[in-house]
């Protein structure tokens, strides 16, 4: 499963239960490839973690019925890749939105 757009509306939610059997709501990010592989992008919607920005990375995989499974990243090489690639996609949305900001802002002069 592939995310084209990077979209920002948390349509999608998903709860995480942490290793000391926490349980954190997450909403979805993004969905996006790195070197054949899929990864995600959760950010928690409650705790210290939603108030830090913190975001999570995991493996995601769909099983043959379509259902997600997350997985650890456990190699530092393969975490810092999903991390790179990422800040990447943010960076392309905030591009994005400067250029609709700028043809927005064009398209109102013209009309004055």
């Amino acid at each position: 499963m592939e995310n084209e757009e990077l979209d920002l509306e948390f349509d999608d939610t998903v709860t995480l239960t942490l290793d000391d059997g926490e349980e954190v709501e997450c909403a979805v990010i993004a969905i996006y490839p790195v070197e054949g592989k899929d990864y995600i992008a959760l950010l928690p919607m409650e705790g210290e973690a939603a108030d830090t920005g913190e975001v999570y990375l995991y493996r995601y995989e769909e099983d043959e019925e379509g259902n997600p499974n997350l997985s650890n990243i456990e190699e530092d090489e393969e975490y810092e890749n999903a991390a790179d690639a990422f800040d990447e996609l943010l960076d392309m949305e905030e591009f994005d939105e400067i250029i609709d900001e700028t043809e927005l802002e064009e398209i109102v002069d013209v009309e004055e």
